[in-house]
């Protein structure tokens, strides 16, 4: 399992009983978590004072309890410093709870954030052919602002405004608000089949779609079903040269292995390199244990 253990402004510090206690900077959260299927002790002592806790409810969805809780405020991400890397500014995440128990941010994504701008900084930068990448179902932005932070010129493509809005917002946080990041709200599938007719080329393409959806004029994206046409239609898009491939998965019945075999088929046949994939996950501070959060495939160049 790949394990996102370097965050100082986020925990997970307890889970038990179908809940995960996570500390957020300055406030305390309770929010349901499908993969916490024991029921133990719940010794913290924050489970008796959060700020805000997500009640799942029977009948699907569910609603959120406020204490003390103010409508935004934010963390930040501080990179590992690697042996002769300089010391880079952290990232900065505007936060506020919304629907179906979400906070604006996938904590575990930073340690996927860390492999490609390790590979990007990694890589000499041409002036005349600055490295780009693209950001398919991009959120909020904590991948794009990784990757404008490691010097790449980011695609940032969502399908809706508020998200992109919302990124846009961090990256002025973090001090990237004039950083080479083309902002774009659209249907993910109808740009990339546009990039390909335009004949546009990334050396890395980071994807975390979500289990279901529809687009602008009712499409159905199902991820088992779709996420293969689409895999193979994006893997166009990547330059002779290019450096990555990042495949997120939330969707339980998309098992690494699977991951890994697509990405095999459909970006390393032909180009090599090095497909991996694992478990995502973060550490729990009571008990030690590293708690799932999906699965991420990843395919890099070879060195």
């Amino acid at each position: 399992m790949w394990i996102a253990d370097n965050w100082k402004d986020y925990e997970v510090l307890d889970a038990s009983g179908g809940e995960k206690l996570e500390r957020w900077g300055d406030y305390i959260l309770i929010r349901p978590d499908p993969q916490v299927i024991w029921s133990t002790p719940r010794g913290h002592r924050a489970w008796s004072g959060p700020n805000g806790h997500y009640h799942r409810s029977d009948r699907g969805g569910g609603e959120w309890e406020f204490f003390r809780l103010p409508d935004e405020w934010g963390i930040s991400y501080r990179f590992r410093e690697r042996g002769g890397e300089t010391a880079r500014k952290p990232l900065a995440f505007r936060l506020k709870p919304f629907s179906f128990k979400h906070t604006g941010l996938f904590p575990e994504q930073a340690v996927n954030w860390e492999w490609f701008s390790h590979i990007l900084r990694g890589t000499p930068q041409n002036p005349d052919r600055p490295l780009k990448v693209l950001n398919l179902f991009a959120y909020t932005g904590g991948a794009t602002l990784a990757a404008a932070a490691a010097g790449a010129h980011v695609t940032h493509v969502d399908a809706s405004k508020g998200m992109v809005g919302w990124a846009k917002e961090n990256a002025a946080a973090s001090g990237l608000g004039d950083a080479p990041i083309r902002w774009l709200v659209d249907d993910c599938v109808k740009f990339v089949e546009r990039e390909i007719r335009r004949g546009s080329r990334y050396d890395g393409i980071i994807m975390d779609p979500p289990s279901y959806g529809r687009g602008p004029k009712g499409e159905i994206w199902k991820l088992e079903t779709s996420i293969w046409p689409f895999l193979t239609l994006t893997a166009q898009l990547l330059s002779q040269d290019a450096l990555f491939f990042l495949l997120n998965s939330y969707t339980t019945g998309l098992q690494p292995a699977v991951l890994s075999y697509m990405l095999s088929e459909a970006v390393a046949k032909g180009r090599g390199g090095r497909v991996e994939a694992q478990e995502v996950g973060l550490p729990v501070s009571a008990n030690g244990l590293a708690l799932p959060c999906g699965a991420a495939g990843r395919w890099q160049r070879a060195s």
